[in-house]
């Protein structure tokens, strides 16, 4: 069974220069820069979001690949869709 986690990050924000850096620490690669802080936090957000949605993709896939080498039939379905 999945449940969805309401999931919280800690972000991390400094000024350098002119420039606003921001970092999620519990996701390694979620990275932003942008010119105001209000800029930073909003494409953090966006960044979170878009790496959550491809971790999740990527987990899907391992599962079927998995499947497949377990010789089960949902592995064996997802493949014959990607011969045709």
């Amino acid at each position: 069974m999945r449940e969805m986690a309401d999931n919280r990050y800690t972000s991390i924000f400094e000024q350098v220069g002119d420039w606003w850096i921001g970092h999620v620490e519990e996701l390694p690669g979620c990275n932003v820069q942008e010119s105001t802080l209000e800029e930073a936090r909003e494409s953090l957000k966006e960044a979170v979001q878009l790496i959550v949605q491809a971790n999740r993709e990527l987990a899907s896939l391992i599962r079927i690949i998995s499947a497949r080498r377990a010789n089960k039939p949902e592995g064996k379905q997802y493949w014959e869709r990607l011969r045709r």
